[in-house]
């Protein structure tokens, strides 16, 4: 009994127009037992959340038993003025890109994906969130920079290919100096980077988070609305464990998932054009059809990625006419249209 049968088969029963498998929170099978657990959105809708569960469910090949539970729904404490969320003025959509581990090339995707929206002539800002780790002055050659402030205490940006930057790195003697921060001051940090930079009016702002699901990502969906988030993973097995807890946890605490971006993909081999699957193929799409999500792009293996991100200039703008530069402007199209249709 797959996952995905479940979901499928749970996706064509609605309640209060959304589909149950947007509700689940977690699916348990032993033996023939099979247990779903279900967000309730609203108290009055467990009796008809769990009849059409059931009803759906019990006529399933391999299932003998079928126990429908709910999460527990109590709400958390109210919480201080200083944690309630906020809209950034200025800032017409703002999305963050994540993962649930590091290595899968996830500020890669936020630096060119954020350059692949201004090459479409929007208005652009990208704010390296990663404290502990700041790469994108590296990858947008910029990394000996240094910020000023106006006449109201505003940190101005670095402009760069058409868009503005923030990063810790700008505030650093050097790359070699480590952060050596607790919570307290991170949060405190990530607080002035949204709220006492001086990003102008912007259509969006990329947040690049660091790899995991701890305080970062927690303070900034404690902090700020988010019109969605964005997970990249790699095809192997161990990467799509932890971002299917990335995934969870956005959901958790209320950020949309828009989709899923498939990295390192392919190889394309530059003396035949054949493509080569050399980490596997068909588990990001299994595993987002699992997880109701949409497979927003798969971006190839190419030597120039990496070479333009050592270099600072990033592979849309040295390499326009790649298969992952295009790869990039598509993925910023279906983005962008997505949230204006939203």
């Amino acid at each position: 009994m797959a996952v995905k049968e479940i979901m499928d088969t749970l996706a064509n029963q609605t309640v209060a127009n959304k589909k149950l498998s947007e509700l689940v929170k977690d699916i348990k099978l032993v033996g023939n037992v099979l247990e779903v657990i279900f967000m309730l959105p609203d108290r009055t809708l467990e009796s008809e959340i769990r009849e059409k569960a059931m009803q759906a469910l019990k006529g399933v090949e391999g299932i003998g038993e079928v126990r429908v539970r709910f999460a527990d729904m109590t709400p958390p404490p109210q919480q201080s003025p200083a944690f309630q969320r906020r809209r950034l003025p200025g800032i017409k959509h703002l999305i963050a890109v994540g993962s649930g581990k590091g290595g899968v090339g996830k500020s890669t995707v936020a630096v060119n994906l954020a350059v692949a929206l201004t090459k479409l002539g929007y208005k652009v800002g990208l704010l390296d969130a990663d404290i502990y780790g700041p790469s994108v002055p590296t990858m947008l050659g910029i990394k000996n920079q240094r910020v000023e402030v106006d006449n109201f205490q505003r940190i101005i940006p670095v402009e760069k290919y058409g868009m503005k930057v923030m990063s810790i790195g700008f505030l650093l003697p050097s790359e070699d100096t480590p952060l050596i921060w607790r919570g307290p001051m991170l949060m405190k940090a990530l607080t002035q980077f949204l709220f006492d930079v001086k990003w102008g009016s912007l259509d969006f702002l990329v947040l690049d988070l660091p790899p995991g699901t701890g305080d970062v990502q927690l303070t900034l969906a404690q902090t700020v609305e988010m019109d969605g988030a964005i997970v990249v993973t790699t095809p192997q097995d161990v990467a799509l464990a932890d971002v299917k807890k990335a995934v969870v946890m956005f959901r958790e605490v209320g950020v949309p998932v828009l989709g899923v971006i498939e990295n390192m993909a392919y190889f394309i081999c530059p003396e035949t054009g054949n493509k080569y699957y050399i980490f596997g193929k068909g588990r990001v799409l299994g595993f987002a059809q699992a997880y109701d999500l949409n497979v927003l792009g798969s971006i190839p293996i190419e030597p120039e990625v990496s070479e333009t991100s050592d270099t600072g200039v990033p592979v849309v703008e040295s390499y326009p006419e790649s298969a992952s530069a295009k790869a990039f402007l598509n993925i910023a199209k279906i983005i962008s249209q997505e949230l204006e249709r939203r």
